[in-house]
């Protein structure tokens, strides 16, 4: 099995534990005189196996991204890179929205607010960081495809 497939699992995992919990929730009390729509006790242990299954599978994928080097360096250093990239760029960005947004005044008399930054560079910066994010996934998309799950 490829990295990328097992991610797949991990996510389809993911929402199934979600749905699970969810039931769970629903059937948590009854009425009295009535039985709940779903058994809690096979939820639960339906639950318990979704978990496990996940646990064994998050192992293994950090494990193959640990000992998998792509670039000369680790998947799982490639991955913290694009996290670091990706927050770096939406912090840049949403600071570049706040520091451009013009404060009106209705009058000469009122106080001019101005930006603190220069604007067109620190956005010249976030295209920047923009397209290394994007070029470091594409990297890490094609390692998903192209190694094995240990």
């Amino acid at each position: 099995m490829k990295i990328a497939e097992a991610l797949q699992q991990r996510a389809d995992l993911t929402r199934r534990i979600e749905q699970i919990k969810q039931r769970l929730r629903s059937n948590a009390k009854k009425q009295e005189g009535t039985e709940p729509a779903e058994d809690p006790a096979e939820l639960l242990s339906e639950l318990t196996r979704c978990l496990d299954e996940e646990e064994s599978l998050i192992t293994r994928i950090n494990l193959t991204n640990s000992h998998t080097k792509v670039e000369g360096e680790t998947l799982t250093a490639l991955l913290a890179r694009r996290e670091k990239l990706r927050k770096h760029a939406e912090t840049l960005l949403a600071f570049c929205e706040e520091a451009s947004a013009t404060v009106d005044r209705y009058s000469a008399k009122e106080i001019r607010i101005l930006s603190t930054v220069d604007v067109r560079t620190l956005r010249k910066e976030c295209d920047r960081i923009n397209a290394e994010h994007r070029r470091l996934d594409a990297v890490i998309q094609a390692a998903n495809w192209k190694y094995d799950l240990k």
